[in-house]
C-alpha cells in the first residue's frame, strides 16, 4: 500500500475509535476493542511515516488526505 493511503487509513481508524472509547467508559466497561483499534491505527501511521522519505509535516496532511480521496474517486 502507498504510505499516503496507509497514513489516511490510520487517521480514520483513530478518529473512529474515539466514540467507541467514550461509549465504553460511559457504560462502565473496558474499551478493549477500541484500544486494539487505536493500536492498529498507531501502527499504520508509524509505518507510513517510516516508509515516506522525509516523513510528513502537519501542513502536508490536508493535501495527503485530498490526494488519497482523489485517488479513490
Amino acid at each position: 500500500m502507498d504510505p499516503d493511503t496507509t497514513l489516511v487509513v490510520g487517521m480514520v481508524l483513530a478518529v473512529l475509535a474515539i466514540p467507541a472509547i467514550v461509549s465504553a467508559f460511559s457504560e462502565g466497561r473496558a474499551p478493549r476493542v477500541a484500544a486494539i483499534v487505536v493500536i492498529v491505527a498507531g501502527g499504520l501511521m508509524v509505518y507510513a511515516i517510516q516508509k515516506k522519505e522525509g516523513g510528513y509535516r502537519f501542513g502536508d496532511l490536508p493535501n495527503v488526505v485530498y490526494h488519497v480521496i482523489g485517488d479513490l474517486i
